[in-house]
This record gives C-alpha cells, sequence and structure tokens, in this order.
C-alpha cells in the first residue's frame, strides 16, 4: 500500500501596524503568491499576520479580502517590529518561514527567488535581499549607514550585512534556532547573523509603497541603531576610553610643557583659559560616557526583568486550530542534522 505524501509548508510572517491602504493589494499579492509556490515548489502556504497594535481597522480588513489559510495574531499594543517578527515566529509550524512586509514593497517574483534557491539547496538555511538601490545612492544618510555597520561589525566573529532588512527566507531549523533568542530589546539583523547556518543574498529593489508611509522616521532610525549597538557591540565604550586616554596622555604633556617653560624661560601661563578649556573638554566627556554607560545598562535592565516579550490580545483567522492567546509559547529546542 503506497502512503500519500504529506506536503511541506510555507509561513509568511507578516508584521503590520496601521496599513488598512494595503490590505486589499496585499491580499491579492498573497493569493497570487501562494498559487505560484503551490505550482513551482509544491507547498503549502499559510500566511500569519501580525498586528502590531493597529489604530486603524487594518485587521478586521484582512477577514474580508483573504482567501486561504491564514491567522490573524492581535498583539496587546505596539511592541515594535521585531517583537511582532517573534511573535509570529513563536506561532510558525512551517517546513519553510517567509518574512514579508505588508506595503507592497516585497514583490512576488522575489519571493520566489528566494523560495527557489532555498528549497533547491538542502544545506542552506535562510536566503535574504538586500535592497540594492541604497548602494546607488550618493547621501549622507548612505554614508552614515555604511558608517554604521563598519562599526558595529568592528572585531565581530559574524558579519551583519549591510542594506539587509526583514525580507527573507529561511528553514524550520533556522526559525527554531531563532525561537530560542529571547532579547528584550531586539535587534533582528544581528540576530540573524549572530545564529549563523548557512545563509545567501540575493540583490533586489523593492516596489513603490501603495499606501501610507513609513513608519521608519529618522528619530527612530537613530534609536533603533543606538539600540543595535548596545546590543551587540562595545565598540562604542571602547571609542570613548581610547578618546579619554588620548585626552589625558594630551593633558599630561601639555603638563610638562608648562612645568618646563615656567622653570626653564620664567614664561608666565595664563591660567584662566586653559583651566576653562580643559573643565569643558573633560566634564563633556564624562557627560557623553555616563550617558552612553547608561545605555548599556538600561540594556542589561531590560534583559533582567525577564519579562515575556510581547503579549497576544487575540488570534483569529481561517482555522480554529491556532495556538492559544492567553499565554506566550515556549521557544522550541533547536534541532541539528
Amino acid at each position: 500500500m503506497e502512503i500519500a505524501r504529506v506536503a511541506q509548508r510555507l509561513d509568511i510572517l507578516v508584521p503590520f501596524l496601521n496599513e488598512r491602504e494595503s490590505v486589499a493589494g496585499f491580499s491579492a499579492l498573497a493569493g497570487e503568491l501562494a498559487v505560484q509556490v503551490k505550482q513551482r515548489f509544491d507547498l503549502d502556504t499559510h500566511f500569519i499576520f501580525i498586528d502590531d497594535g493597529s489604530t486603524d481597522e487594518g485587521g478586521a480588513l484582512y477577514g474580508e479580502h483573504m482567501t486561504g489559510r491564514w491567522s490573524l495574531i492581535t498583539l496587546a499594543r505596539n511592541f515594535g517590529k521585531e517583537t511582532a517578527i517573534l511573535a509570529g515566529l513563536d506561532h510558525s509550524e512551517g517546513d519553510y518561514v517567509l518574512l514579508m512586509d505588508a506595503d507592497l514593497q516585497h514583490t512576488v517574483d522575489v519571493a520566489l527567488d528566494m523560495i527557489g534557491r532555498i528549497t533547491a539547496d538542502p544545506d542552506l538555511d535562510m536566503v535574504y535581499a538586500v535592497r540594492a538601490d541604497r548602494a546607488e545612492r550618493r547621501t549622507l544618510g548612505r554614508y552614515l549607514a555604511n558608517g554604521f555597520y563598519w562599526l558595529i561589525n568592528m572585531g565581530q566573529r559574524y558579519e551583519i550585512p549591510a542594506n539587509a532588512g526583514d525580507f527573507r527566507v529561511m528553514t524550520s531549523r533556522f526559525a527554531t534556532a531563532l525561537r530560542q533568542l529571547r532579547d528584550q530589546r531586539r535587534f533582528n539583523k544581528g540576530l540573524y547573523a549572530w545564529t549563523g547556518f548557512k545563509q545567501e543574498r540575493i540583490l533586489y529593489k523593492p516596489a513603490e509603497r501603495q499606501g501610507g508611509e513609513s513608519k521608519w522616521s529618522r528619530r527612530r532610525l537613530i534609536a533603533f541603531s543606538l539600540e543595535g549597538f548596545t546590543s551587540f557591540s562595545v565598540v562604542p565604550l571602547r571609542m570613548v576610553s581610547l578618546f579619554g586616554t588620548g585626552v589625558a596622555v594630551l593633558g599630561f604633556l601639555y603638563g610638562i610643557k608648562i612645568l618646563l617653560e615656567v622653570l626653564f624661560t620664567g614664561v608666565s601661563v595664563p591660567g584662566y583659559p586653559s583651566l576653562i578649556v580643559a573643565v569643558l573638554v573633560l566634564g563633556g566627556l564624562n557627560l557623553a560616557l555616563t550617558g552612553l554607560v547608561g545605555e548599556y545598562v538600561w540594556s542589561a535592565l531590560s534583559e533582567a526583568k525577564n519579562r515575556p516579550n510581547y503579549i497576544v490580545k487575540s488570534i483569529t483567522g481561517s482555522e480554529t486550530s491556532a495556538p492559544s492567546a492567553t499565554k506566550e509559547r515556549k521557544p522550541r529546542k533547536a534541532t541539528h542534522g
């Protein structure tokens, strides 16, 4: 008697915040993607939407437009996109997991390309998309971003790739490993790189946003970058320490110069200007170092509190077998082999 083959499953995680304008368009994209994935790779699809505290009716609209297998996880408040992705991973049970944005900038063609690569290579555990358009721009923001990645990768045993976002597909083995990383202040780009496994990148150009506006303001980008530093790099502390050491050495040499001038030439050194400069330089350096140390202390304190990463308000969708919303699922242990 021949045993029927069970098709493998692809879970598509879609975190969103106030994206009501793109619901209809993304639902159409989801239907097209599901058909193509089934035809090309014989994978069943299950869309998992994570509503990260939206204040519009976008979450409810998915129930009117979506077809096929889908779930909607509504978080109790806005926990941030990084944490929303973790919530989706905790409720994912697919053989492969695809991360997409709801703003329609992630296209079907690129998603199919990534899926094709990871299903064709059994040793490959992640394929991630890198924005090619950012490398073409010669702007201050680009140079600042390159400087950020240069600093954060300094002295690391792994490399966080520049211009890579959350548009990526991974195996269940990689997803299981990510679930074990319960950082409170999450910097997913660093976590993807830290996890390891065999990864491959592709270049892509995102499509135009169909509605709404980006939730990433400059202020949020700066805060996000600082979170990356405090989570994955000690370079800022070392740079300030080296700068402080340099200032101390210069101050010592300047003191010797003054002493020699007084002893051998009788030159009277004005005291007030030099004293004020020294006070301002050292005082400003101490304040900057105190603030930087405070960021690291706050990061450590956040981890020590051991609060749950998120709280689920409700889970709805096309299936009734969704995991319970009353408590956060425990991370599963990574499998080997």
